[in-house]
C-alpha cells in the first residue's frame, strides 16, 4: 500500500497556526482554526473524446472560528500571509468586525476546547496522483468502448473522480492533521429501439486509488445484460406493494428518512418532525440505523470534521425507537446535546452545518433467497435515480432504474423502469418486516443541503422489505 502524501502547503505552515492561535488565544474566549488542502483529478471518457478535469472537491484556504461573550464569527483567508503579528491583527479585526456587525444574533454557551492531538494518514494501493493520466483515460475509454459495443446501445460513457482529503485543526488544546484519498468511478449506457430508450449505470467508490477501476471494468457484461433486459420494461400497476430493496435503495431510504430528518441544526431551527419523536417508536424492530465517520470505510470517513470535533458512530434507531440525530457544534450546544463529529463545510470559505457521514442500516439475520420466497405480489426494487425528503412532514419520494417483478416467491422475468416508490416515513419504516444479513455501503455520488452545501457521503446496508406506494 502507498501511504497519501500530505499536503505541503498545510505541513509547512501548521507550526505558524499553532504560534497564530497562541497569539490570538488572549483576544477570544473561544479560538480555532482549520486549515484545508485538497487536491482532484477527474477523467471522462464520454461518446467520442476523452478529457480531464478539476473536480468541485480542490480547495485551499483557512477558517478561523471565534467566541466573545457568547457570540461566534468566522473569518476566511486563502492566502494566510507569513508574519504572526501582521495575520494576527489582520484576523483579530475581521473577527472583531463580523461579532459587532452580528447585532443580537444568538449567544451560544462557551465552546468547548477538549485536549486533542491525533493525526492520520490513509493508503491506497495505486495513487492516482502519481500513475500516468493517459493510462486512466485509455482504460475508460476501453470500458465505454466495451459497452457502445453491444447491441442497440446508443450512448456510452465512462468517468473517474480522485480527491486527495488534507485538513488540519488547531485551537489552544487541539492539534489534529488528516490525509486520505477517496475515489468514485461510474459506467452509464442508453439502450434505445426506435423511440423506446432506457438508460442504467454501475458505479463503485471507496477509499481506494486506481485499483477501483477494476471492480467497475469487471461489472460491463452484467451492466450489458441489465440494459438488454430494459428494453422490456413495462410500467408498474400503480398501488401498494411488498418491496425488497437492495442496500443501495435501502441506504438511500435511510438517507433520506432519517437521514436529514435527524440533522439536528433542522431541531434548533423547528424544521425537522424527528424532533418529536425522539425516545419513540419510528420503525419496526427490525429496524437499527446508524451514522456515523467511525466504525466504518466509505467515502463518509474521516478521522475528525471541519470543526474539530473527532469522528464518532452514532445510533439513530434502535430496534425501532428513534434515540439521537447527529449535530455540528453549534446546534449541539444550542440543544444542549453532545457534538456527534458531523459539522461539515463544502469548503473553507463556506458555513459548517450538520451533515450526513456514512448513513446505514444494521444488516439483520435473513437471506435474500428467504426474502424473495416470502413475497405474494411484490418487486425487488434496484438501481437508484434519486431521492427526496421532506424533514418537517417525513414524506420521502425514491426512484429506482429498475424493478423485478415477483410472485408467488418467484421472479417472473417482468421488469419494469422507472419505479416511482413514495410513502410516509414512519408507515414505510414500520412496515419493515425483514432484513438480510448482507451489508454493503457505496459513496459514489453527493449530498447537498436542500439545493447547496455539498458533502462527501455513503449510504447502504442490507436489503431491507417492507411496503410502499409504487408508480
Amino acid at each position: 500500500m502507498i501511504e497519501c502524501r500530505p499536503s505541503a502547503f498545510l505541513e509547512a505552515r501548521r507550526p505558524f497556526l499553532v504560534s497564530l492561535i497562541a497569539r490570538l488565544a488572549s483576544d477570544f474566549d473561544y479560538i480555532s482554526v482549520l486549515g484545508t488542502d485538497d487536491a482532484g483529478l477527474s477523467f471522462r471518457a464520454s461518446p467520442g473524446e476523452t478529457a480531464t478535469a478539476e473536480p468541485m472537491w480542490v480547495q485551499r484556504g483557512l477558517v478561523f472560528r471565534a467566541q466573545l461573550g457568547g457570540r461566534i464569527a468566522e473569518c476566511a483567508l486563502n492566502e494566510p500571509g507569513t508574519g504572526v503579528e501582521e495575520v494576527a491583527a489582520l484576523v483579530a479585526g475581521r473577527l472583531r468586525a463580523s461579532l459587532a456587525a452580528a447585532g443580537a444574533v444568538q449567544a451560544y454557551p462557551p465552546l468547548p476546547d477538549e485536549e486533542a492531538r491525533a493525526e492520520h494518514r490513509g493508503s491506497v494501493a495505486e495513487d492516482p496522483f502519481a500513475a500516468d493520466p493517459e493510462a486512466i483515460l485509455g482504460r475508460l475509454a476501453a470500458l465505454r468502448d466495451r459497452l457502445q459495443a453491444a447491441p442497440d446501445i446508443a450512448m456510452a460513457a465512462a468517468s473517474a473522480e480522485f480527491v486527495r482529503v488534507s485538513r488540519c485543526f488547531v485551537s489552544p488544546r487541539r492539534d489534529l492533521f488528516q490525509t486520505f484519498l477517496w475515489g468514485q468511478a461510474y459506467c452509464q449506457g442508453l439502450i434505445r429501439k426506435g423511440d423506446f430508450a432506457k438508460n442504467s449505470y454501475r458505479s463503485t467508490s471507496g477509499l481506494e486509488g486506481v485499483e477501483l477501476l477494476g471492480r467497475l471494468e469487471a461489472r460491463v457484461p452484467e451492466l450489458t445484460a441489465e440494459l438488454a433486459e430494459l428494453l422490456g420494461a413495462t410500467r408498474i400497476e400503480p398501488g401498494e406493494y411488498e418491496v425488497i430493496m437492495t442496500p443501495k435503495i435501502a441506504g438511500t431510504l435511510a438517507h433520506e428518512a432519517f437521514g436529514h430528518g435527524v440533522e439536528t441544526d433542522m431541531f434548533q431551527k423547528g424544521r425537522a418532525k424527528a424532533a418529536e419523536y425522539l425516545g419513540k417508536k419510528v420503525a419496526s424492530p427490525l429496524v437499527t440505523m446508524y451514522d456515523g465517520a467511525k466504525g466504518v470505510d466509505q467515502t463518509g470517513t474521516f478521522l475528525f470534521d471541519d470543526e474539530g470535533t473527532l469522528g464518532t458512530k452514532t445510533l439513530v434507531i434502535d430496534k425501532g425507537i428513534l434515540k439521537s440525530g447527529f449535530s455540528d457544534r453549534l446546534s449541539a450546544l444550542a440543544l444542549g446535546i453532545p457534538a456527534t463529529g458531523n459539522g461539515r463545510r463544502q469548503a473553507y470559505d463556506h458555513k459548517a452545518y450538520a451533515r450526513m457521514t456514512n448513513t446505514y442500516f444494521a444488516p439483520g439475520a435473513s437471506t435474500l433467497g428467504e426474502m424473495v420466497a416470502s413475497i405474494k405480489e411484490g418487486w425487488l426494487l434496484d438501481r437508484l435515480n434519486s431521492g427526496m425528503e421532506d424533514p418537517r412532514n417525513w414524506g420521502i419520494q425514491l426512484i429506482a432504474l429498475l424493478g423485478r417483478e415477483i410472485r408467488d416467491g418467484k421472479f417472473t422475468g417482468r421488469v419494469a423502469s422507472p419505479v416511482f416508490c413514495t410513502g410516509y416515513v414512519p408507515d414505510v419504516l414500520s412496515a419493515v418486516s425483514m432484513v438480510s444479513e448482507d451489508f454493503e455501503l457505496e459513496g459514489a455520488g453527493a449530498c447537498g443541503k436542500g439545493w447547496k452545501e455539498y458533502a462527501k457521503v455513503s449510504s447502504g446496508g442490507p436489503y431491507v422489505k417492507t411496503r410502499m406506494k409504487l408508480g
